[in-house]
Formats: C-alpha cells, sequence, structure tokens
C-alpha cells in the first residue's frame, strides 16, 4: 500500500509531503484546486509518459517520491524486485522518479535505476488508476479474460494448460523440423553407408602405408639392397682378414697381454663383449641375406595397395588412423539419423497425447470459464442496479476460438444501459458515469481475487447523484476494506464513507499560485462536508453534514 508520497516543484505543488494509512482517503476541493494534480504526480510515479511541462514554472526539476509496503504473500512483486537484485527494509520500498527541464529524468526503486516501462510494470502489480478517461484496462477486450478466470480462481489451471501448451508446441516444432529433414537426412545416411562400405572393404590398419612403402622399398631397391648384405657377410666371413678374424685374433692378444699386465682386464673384457656382439650381428645378417627373395608379384600387390590407401586416405584423412577414426564418427551419425526415424513416431506418439491432454484441459477451462460467466454476470447486474442501472444488462460473451495460449474462448464483456438496446462492446458506452460504474461494480466483486493493493479513483462519480451516488460511496467503502482506496470526488454522499479524508486547496503564497493539502480532522471534515453539499459551511450545511454522518458516515 502507499505509505508516504511526496511531491516536489510538480505543477502548482512546490511541496506537499503527506502520510496514508490503509482504507478509503477521499481527496476533495474546489473545481480547480489541483485535486487532478495530485492524480498526476501519483501517475507519473505510476509509470505514465511525461515531459518536462510538469516541472513548476522557475524550477529546475520535479520529483515524486513514495514510500510503498507490500504485504508478504505478494510473491509476485517479491520475485519481481529479486531478479533485479532490489531488496525491501522490512517490506518497504522507496520509488523516486525525477524529471528536469531538459526533458531528462531518472527513476529509481531502492536507489537502484530502472526505465519507465520497468517501473509501469512493476507499478501496475501494485496500483490501478481509474479516472474517467483511464478505463484502458476495461475497454481493452484482452483484459477480460483475465479478470473472467482471476473471478473463476482459474490461474492454478490456467498455468498448467500453458505448460501442456507449451510442451505441444515444442514437441510439433521437433515433428516438423524432424519431417522436413526427411530427404537431407535420408541423403545422408546414403553418403554414410556408402563411405562406410568403402573403408570397410579396404580394412586398413593403423601405420599400414608406413609398413608397405618401407617393403616396397626393398622390393624396388632388391638388387642394391642384396649387394650391400653381401658386401658386409664378406667383411665379416668370405675374406682371409675378415673383420670377425681380425676380432678374435686381437682379442686372444689382449687376453695374453692381461696375464701379463693385469690392469688390461677391463680394457680385455670389453674386447671379449666387443667380439661376441660383432658375432652376433654377423649371425642376423647372414640370416637376412638367407630370407632375401626377389619377388615382383609381391612388388605388384604392394604398391597396388598403397594406391588404394592413397586414394582412401585423400577422401577421409591424412593417415589410416585419420580413417578410422572417421568411420568412428560416420558410424555414430548414421546410428543417430536411423534412430531419429525411431524417434519421428516416437514424436508423433508423444503429439497425440499431448494433443489430447491439452484439448481435455481446454475444454475443462471453457466448462469453468462458462459456469463463472453466468455467476458473474448476476453479481455484477446486481451492483449494477443498486449504483442507478436498475435495467443495465451485463454479459460475459464466450466465443470458442482456435486453441492459443489462454484455451479456446474469447471472452469479451458487453453492457446495454436501458431497455430495448442491444448489447455493445464497452468501448462503445457514451458515458462515462456508467463506464466508471461498469469498472466500480466489476473491482467490487473481484475485490477478494485481485492482487492488487492501491486502487485509485479519480472522479469515477461524473453524472451521477443521490441514491446511486450513496451506493457508489459504500461499495468504495466496501471494496475499502480488502483493498487502500483513493478516490477524487465532488459529491459529499461519497466522501462522508471515508475513513480518511484530505482536501485539495489552491493558495496564493508570495505571489505566487501553489496548491496545498490538508488531512482533516473529524470537525474540519464535518466542514468540508458541508460545503460539498452547498457550497457553504454555513449552520443549515453544518446541520446537513452531520445528519448524513450519523446516518452514513464513519
Amino acid at each position: 500500500m502507499l505509505e508516504e508520497l511526496n511531491i516536489y516543484n510538480y505543477a502548482l505543488i512546490d511541496s506537499v509531503s503527506i502520510s496514508f494509512q490503509n482504507g478509503f482517503t477521499v481527496l476533495s476541493g474546489e473545481t480547480g484546486a489541483g485535486k487532478s494534480i495530485i492524480v498526476g504526480a501519483i501517475g507519473f510515479l505510476l509509470g505514465a509518459k511525461s515531459d518536462s511541462t510538469v516541472v513548476r514554472s522557475g524550477c529546475e526539476g520535479a520529483v515524486v517520491q513514495a514510500l510503498v509496503s507490500i504485504k508478504p504473500e505478494h510473491t509476485e512483486v517479491y520475485a519481481w524486485l529479486s531478479q533485479r537484485d532490489i531488496e525491501t527494509d522490512d517490506g518497504c520500498i522507496v520509488i523516486r522518479r525525477t524529471m528536469k527541464l531538459s526533458g531528462r529524468g531518472s527513476i529509481y526503486i531502492q536507489n537502484v535505476q530502472i526505465t519507465r516501462a520497468d517501473l509501469a510494470q512493476f507499478m501496475a502489480l501494485l496500483f490501478n488508476l481509474h479516472g474517467q478517461h483511464t478505463h484502458e484496462s476495461l475497454l481493452n477486450t484482452a483484459s477480460h479474460l483475465v479478470y473472467l478466470d482471476r473471478f473463476a480462481g482459474l490461474e492454478a489451471a490456467l498455468s498448467q494448460y500453458r505448460q501442456l501448451f507449451s510442451a505441444y508446441n515444442e514437441k510439433k516444432r521437433e515433428l516438423q523440423h524432424a519431417e522436413s529433414c526427411e530427404q537431407e537426412r535420408a541423403a545422408r545416411q546414403e553418403m554414410l553407408r556408402y563411405a562406410l562400405d568403402e573403408i570397410d572393404k579396404v580394412s586398413p590398419k593403423p601405420g599400414e602405408s608406413r609398413e608397405l612403402e618401407a617393403e616396397a622399398r626393398r622390393l624396388s631397391d632388391f638388387e642394391k639392397l642384396s649387394s650391400h648384405i653381401n658386401s658386409v657377410c664378406e667383411s665379416f666371413f668370405d675374406e682371409d682378414n675378415a673383420a670377425l678374424t681380425l676380432l678374435r685374433k686381437a682379442q686372444v692378444s689382449l687376453e695374453n697381454a692381461t696375464d701379463i699386465d693385469e690392469s688390461l682386464a677391463t680394457l680385455s673384457n670389453r674386447m671379449k663383449d666387443w667380439f661376441y656382439e660383432a658375432l652376433d650381428i654377423a649371425e642376423e645378417i647372414r640370416t637376412y641375406r638367407n630370407t632375401l627373395r626377389y619377388n615382383p608379384e609381391r612388388l605388384f600387390e604392394v604398391e597396388d595397395r598403397l594406391s588404394i590407401l592413397f586414394r582412401l586416405k585423400k577422401k577421409y584423412g591424412g593417415d589410416e588412423e585419420a580413417v578410422l577414426a572417421y568411420r568412428t564418427k560416420a558410424q555414430e551419425e548414421l546410428d543417430s539419423l536411423v534412430r531419429l526415424g525411431t524417434d519421428q513416431d516416437t514424436l508423433n506418439h508423444a503429439l497425440a497425447d499431448l494433443d489430447e491432454a491439452l484439448s481435455q484441459a481446454a475444454d475443462a477451462l471453457s466448462k469453468e470459464r462458462k459456469a463463472a460467466a453466468q455467476n458473474l454476470e448476476r453479481q455484477i447486474g446486481d451492483i449494477l442496479s443498486v449504483l442507478g442501472m436498475p435495467n443495465a444488462r451485463f454479459s460475459v460473451a464466450i466465443q470458442e476460438q482456435k486453441r492459443l495460449t489462454n484455451g479456446t474462448d474469447a471472452v469479451e464483456f458487453l453492457f446495454s444501459a436501458n431497455p430495448g438496446e442491444r448489447l455493445r462492446e464497452l468501448a462503445r458506452i457514451a458515458s462515462g458515469g456508467e463506464l466508471s460504474r461498469v469498472m466500480l461494480a466489476i473491482k467490487t466483486v473481484l475485490s477478494g481475487t485481485d492482487r492488487l493493493e492501491t486502487l485509485i479513483f479519480d472522479e469515477i462519480d461524473t453524472g451521477i447523484g443521490g441514491a446511486v451516488a450513496r451506493a457508489v460511496g459504500e461499495y468504495l467503502a466496501k471494496i475499502a476494506r480488502l483493498k487502500q482506496i483513493f478516490c477524487v470526488t465532488h459529491l459529499a454522499s461519497i466522501a462522508l464513507r471515508a475513513d480518511h479524508h484530505i482536501k485539495v486547496e489552491k493558495k496564493d503564497e508570495r505571489e505566487r499560485t501553489v496548491t496545498k493539502i490538508t488531512v482533516l480532522d473529524r470537525e474540519e471534515k464535518r466542514q468540508e462536508i458541508a460545503r460539498m453539499l452547498s457550497g457553504d459551511s454555513g449552520s443549515a450545511s453544518l446541520a446537513h453534514a452531520d445528519a448524513l454522518l450519523t446516518q452514513y458516515g464513519q
């Protein structure tokens, strides 16, 4: 609720600070006293568009600031604040909006700067301003379904429906994507199968090319290789001064020398090791020479295999390891694409199940709405009758439409003020007083379910009087049992119902006109009621005011 309001240099207001309480608060005053300025300042704080014309003449800028308390159960408001890292101060926040002569302004909640759009969004969770020409929410047909669902208590059911609706659309998009990709997927599968078949036919092995290239070099240079190996063998075995013979002679001589000089023992052992190592090498070389065979057919096979591997590597990777890695990924992709075909069947079944569940949920919503519509029509009709419109008809028209995020119902409120007139859209109601009373009736009915904490009515009493005005006051007082209500009025029969009375006056100070606000005590309220009744505070007017306050007042 609105706890405090501070206005500085706004229009004709130089400085106004006022504290408010819960319940029903009336603002009254002479025509032109500045009541509309107060409402304008509140609208400015609620996020209305504005410019530098609101700045008081001779001042650099205007400031409107409010202290607002938030009920613990208003989770939507706390969630909004939490998303922006704004913390309350024991459930209270300070909201400040400024406007400079340059046309630039700033907006803060708890010293966190926000945009005007954010301000309007946030304040709409807490406040609603209804004026002679500000019934946008009621005239907006899209809001009628919201009103009906709130009255019927269908928010939870609607939330569940929307979750189904979202899941259905997501599944539908998945299926459409799967179907649109079918041809592309089929072509991709064919390409992958061809690649897998080509790789599997060759069946490459890691490092195979390197081994084959080495073998090809041996086969193609067989004569040179054989010559070199024979030369090595001859050096070891075939000549009189063969290497092994010379090494053996050297080893024996060194052993004999060691018998004389033991210090040569280490060298002798090393020589022995060297001889046996050379002997082992020589034997392996001779064995290798015995295996050498010239095989032109094998050379052809190797070169052919290398050619096949070369083409495969050129297509699928730089070596056999890369080709095999490509094969693994290709197999995984192919398996995935094959599963998609199965998944498409699964998607179809899932979509059918969601479609059925969604239809059932939409039908259940529609049934509840139609039942609630009759009850809403009856309750609003009863209130309009008391508000001086006994022949008025209020109707909730529900038309079937294609399935959307709110269900299959298009809801519109229709109204007829007089007998014989057909029901019309609320936007075509000619009388602002009629529209105000329709809004008041709706707010009365919805006051128990509406999460808004503060309602502001700006001169909704236009065009009414007498018993109707008393009924309007009664219903405003009724709503005020659940909400904080502000009402700007000229009618004493409404003002006397208020829990709190504020008087707005225009005064001249230091050769300047300013708007002043005064919270009236009981006696001051009595005098103001008298003025509102007859334009003065004479004895007759005061007596009339006393009688009304005794009969209807707080």
